[in-house]
């Protein structure tokens, strides 16, 4: 750079004097409080500053041209980081709920670090049809008393199970009130504020990685209603903002690790679904605020990564990367859209209910001394769904199993009490076996899903918000496959015995396999899931990875839009859009539209009758002055003008830059006193010699704050605080300045517009 050299965006040239600091230097400068929101703008503009300069120097020297390689390769090289730690932490995750998971049941003797399916892959004495009863795994019951049959041995097996579950769940609780309050919970509704520029300190950071690491495997295990799905985006995101201190680029730069953090969810839920383009999806659809196309390539890459660090672990043993693999591929018939319409409705109508309820509990921990016993609360919780869901087959088994084997379709060697039909058949061809009769098994089944589902429905919305790591994912999918396994098995029954029927004639004949009831199942776990979380395009790829069924895209589909819409026609906004508003996050709807005719002169402050606006002169105050202005108002910034009479605008300046700038001078810089004038010009005027030095913070100042005037309507202040990201906004009327509007002012317009309470909204 020469002497006028590189000037970058707030227009400091490099030609002041030699004594008179560079405040762009001073640490601290041009960094947020916590809770507070970023200025895109600012970031991106500093971004561009530092990328043009080593652009520039790169033709210098071999060296500046090495570093400038290494400066685009940094993201790639990030991104590698993140899908190897996403991919291993969720393999360890994966492995151990597992095996604690089977541990509340019972042990393998020979092997205690196997869970109960690899115990008896070990074993050598073990039938095919009896695969899961082998003598080297041991219930409670058998360890203790020597036999598994009879009541005794049963109320051994339940205390045993509940005594687990509450430990797991207490160890979980006491881990995450101690070490990491923000631990708990799913994670997605913060992220996805943190990713539209809000800052929550340590909401990623180490200490929340190894807790909700540690807790999260201890939750799913306790048989709590929760999955282990949205805790694995909250983990890949800690991941991905511990790994960008790595690299200076990111580290720095607030807007930069935005574009990381979208790429590191895409990276948590391909390794929480094995489902690489379903988290890419996700991360575009329901989390990302600001993604460009770099970050689609880029999250597309560490979603790779990570299902292949994922893929060679293999933690289900079955060198799979889905969780509910589905053999079955019989066609499906048009006339099944209507029961697949009619699950994506049941699924609208779950998720709208689950959410109201949900958030009104959640509103009632807030506000009554519930909030005060996190502990009490999971013990409660946990005591009463291990107590509930032990008698239960279903309930009893952990939810993924649950509802993998709600999936599966029932061959000729499947011993489970769903694929218990009358086989009254003389040969199958192939490997499809025709419609049958239901058993005594069947019907078992049947009611004891319909308990289930009641449980499940109604459990999971006290247990999601609970002081533990939960996701919703998975519970919510299991209400919609419970849901979808009875559907279909009444379908299937139907046919069989009225196969004359109108709607069955001319595609269901005797003895023809026309009805999958696991694919009833898909269908209404994706329903379910989408009522809750609004997902569209995402949520069928996600679930068709999750099955490898590719043929029913179709049904997939039309149950998810089903769903969205009835959920939509009875409450706007996902469970995580809830969550926000319940915390007062400041997050703009980038999906919302704006409809009312107010003005910019609405909305900002000073109002008419307030005090004028606080502002800064360019060149008549003293470092007392602005200590003073400083120490009497809380605004995050102030204007600058070139005069009180005048309120011609000059720029902007950020509280916290002015403190640690005058800070450091006094400590760093000679002569500045209280008496000292600052000088905000780019010539500092000349003094009398018995004055004391002056103060030059031209290098602080943003000399291109957004201005609109007062005139604007306020849909279109809201689309630039959208478009843009800005944090405040300046209002002006015939070029004098007359306000500001910040996001806050945006957000509570917005919910005083829709008549809920302003003060909600606690945030910068």
């Amino acid at each position: 750079a020469g002497s006028k050299g590189f000037v970058s965006y707030n227009g400091n040239g490099l030609n002041g004097g030699a004594k008179v600091m560079d405040f762009l230097d001073v640490p601290g400068v041009g960094t947020y409080e916590d809770f507070n929101t970023i200025d895109w703008v600012r970031e991106k503009s500093r971004d561009r500053d530092r990328h043009r300069e080593i652009l520039s120097r790169s033709k210098e020297s071999t060296w500046a041209l090495l570093h400038s390689v290494s400066d685009a390769f940094s993201g790639w090289m990030l991104m590698l980081l993140i899908g190897l730690t996403a991919g291993s932490l969720a393999g360890l995750i994966d492995i151990s709920s597992h095996w604690m998971t089977d541990l509340k049941e019972g042990i393998c003797l020979p092997w205690f670090w196997f869970n109960h399916e690899q115990c008896c892959w070990q074993s050598n004495n073990v039938t095919f049809e009896d695969r899961n009863n082998c003598p080297e795994w041991r219930s409670w019951s058998q360890l203790v008393l020597g036999r598994s049959e009879g009541a005794f041995p049963y109320i051994l097996n339940y205390f045993m199970y509940v005594m687990w579950a509450l430990l797991f769940s207490l160890l979980a609780v006491l881990l995450v009130r101690n070490f990491a309050p923000y631990a708990c919970g799913s994670g997605i509704p913060e992220i996805k504020t943190i990713l539209s520029g809000f800052i929550i300190r340590g909401y990623l950071g180490k200490w929340t990685l190894i807790i909700k690491t540690m807790t999260l495997v201890l939750a799913v295990s306790s048989g709590l209603s929760l999955g282990k799905e949205g805790p694995l985006i909250h983990v890949a995101c800690c991941c991905g903002n511990i790994l960008c201190h790595l690299f200076t680029k990111y580290r720095k730069n607030e807007a930069k690790r935005r574009e990381v953090l979208s790429a590191a969810a895409a990276a948590g839920v391909s390794v929480a679904f094995g489902a690489p383009i379903g988290g890419v999806l996700f991360s575009l659809e329901e989390v990302s605020y600001y993604f460009p196309l770099k970050t689609l390539w880029r999250s597309f890459f560490a979603a790779l990564v990570a299902a292949f660090t994922l893929r060679s672990i293999n933690p289900f043993g079955n060198s799979r990367l889905v969780l509910f693999y589905v053999e079955f591929h019989a066609p499906w018939h048009l006339l099944e859209l209507i029961p697949f319409i009619l699950l994506g409705i049941f699924g609208g109508l779950w998720g709208a209910f689950f959410i109201r309820a949900n958030i009104a509990w959640c509103h009632r921990r807030k506000t009554t001394k519930l909030g005060r016993y996190p502990v009490a609360e999971v013990l409660m919780v946990t005591a009463i769904t291990a107590i509930l869901a032990f008698p239960n087959d279903y309930t009893r088994m952990s939810s993924s199993e649950m509802i993998s084997e709600l999936f599966n379709d029932c061959g000729l060697l499947d011993s489970s009490k769903l694929c218990d039909y009358v086989n009254d058949y003389n040969n199958t061809k192939g490997g499809n076996l025709p419609d049958r009769a239901a058993g005594n098994g069947v019907y078992t089944a049947m009611w004891q899903l319909s308990l289930a589902l009641i449980f499940k429905a109604v459990i999971t919305i006290f247990t999601f918000g609970i002081k533990v790591p939960s996701g919703l994912f998975i519970p919510s999918m299991a209400v919609g496959a419970i849901m979808g396994r009875l559907l279909g098995v009444a379908m299937e029954q139907l046919s069989f015995y009225h196969h004359d029927w109108l709607i069955f004639r001319g595609w269901c004949n005797q003895g023809a396999d026309c009805i999958t009831p696991g694919l009833y199942a898909m269908v209404g776990a994706a329903a379910c899931l989408g009522g809750a979380t609004r997902m569209t395009v995402s949520l069928v790829v996600i679930m068709f990875e999750l099955t490898g069924g590719l043929e029913y895209i179709v049904p997939l589909m039309a149950a998810a839009m089903t769903s969205k819409w009835v959920a939509d026609a009875l409450g706007r906004g996902s469970i995580y859009d809830a969550h926000i508003h319940l915390n007062g996050y400041p997050f703009l709807e980038a999906k919302e539209e704006f409809s009312h005719k107010t003005l910019a002169m609405d909305v900002m402050r000073p109002r008419r009758n307030d005090p004028i606006l606080t502002a800064i002169t360019q060149d008549s105050m003293t470092v007392e002055d602005i200590e003073a202005i400083i120490s009497e108002t809380t605004y995050s910034g102030f204007p600058i003008v070139v005069s009180r009479e005048s309120q011609r605008l000059m720029g902007f300046v950020l509280r916290r830059d002015l403190i640690i700038s005058i800070e450091s001078a006094r400590k760093k810089q000679e002569g500045i006193v209280s008496t000292s004038r600052i000088y905000f010009t780019e010539h500092t005027p000349t003094q009398p010699t018995t004055a004391p030095p002056s103060l030059k913070l031209r290098a602080i100042m943003d000399l291109s704050p957004f201005t609109i005037t007062d005139q604007t309507p306020m849909e279109i202040v809201v689309d630039i605080f959208r478009k843009l990201g800005l944090r405040q906004c300046l209002v002006t009327h015939n070029g004098r300045l007359l306000g500001i509007i910040t996001k806050k002012d945006v957000l509570k317009h917005i919910a005083q517009m829709a008549n809920q309470d302003p003060d909600s909204i606690l945030f910068n």
